[in-house]
């Protein structure tokens, strides 16, 4: 399934902070940054299971938010991009 993840972290504070960061990593463990607060990722139903728990237990939710749009299997009927940073193709191959 690929799944949108978008958020809102409130950075005033030094923890919150830590909490912008242990949320972008936990994205990245599961997918790729497409903004700066934005992530695409394709997981199976565990994988995102799991990924949602993360994050969930990493934000506050009295100062911040996180969002999920489940984009399913036509998704990319459902994404028009514009301008730099396009990412790649996560089903594609990967060539380090």
């Amino acid at each position: 399934m690929y799944v949108l993840v978008t958020y809102d972290i409130q950075t005033t504070t030094a923890a919150g902070r830590r909490r912008l960061r242990q949320a972008a990593r936990a994205c990245l463990d599961f997918g790729q940054r497409v903004q700066l607060s934005v992530f695409e990722l394709k997981v199976d139903p565990a994988r995102w299971a799991q990924c949602r728990a993360r994050l969930l237990g990493i934000i506050d939710p009295a100062v911040d938010s996180v969002r999920f749009y489940h984009l399913g299997s036509n998704w990319e009927s459902r994404v028009e991009h514009h301008g730099v940073q396009t990412g790649f193709d996560i089903e594609g191959p990967l060539i380090i």
